[in-house]
């Protein structure tokens, strides 16, 4: 394991045009805290509430690491959470194990 076809999105607006396009083939999104426009924890929230997203695994990252902001992440949804700084290796190992 270790094939993934990406997606990637620039703010919040194109990230839900994405999920919204492509939300049947999604099985987990990597999902920045801090992005222009609507913040990841608004965007966690949207995917979180639509019933036809409810498979997709949503990862948090971000260079937060308070404990408010991590459980403000699990009381949305979130399904794990990521502090930077982290490697490309130690990513890939983290979404190998999340969708085992």
């Amino acid at each position: 394991m270790g094939d993934f076809d990406t997606l990637t999105s620039s703010n919040a607006k194109e990230a839900m045009r994405e999920v919204e396009s492509h939300y049947e083939d999604i099985a987990l999104i990597l999902l920045d805290v801090m992005m222009p426009g609507k913040s990841g924890m608004d965007v966690l929230r949207q995917i979180k509430e639509e019933e036809r997203f409810k498979h997709i695994l949503v990862v948090l990252f971000t260079v937060k690491s308070f404990a408010e902001d991590i459980q403000k992440g699990k009381r949305l949804g979130a399904d794990g959470y990521i502090t930077k700084p982290f490697s490309g290796k130690d990513l890939l190992k983290y979404v190998q194990d999340m969708l085992k």
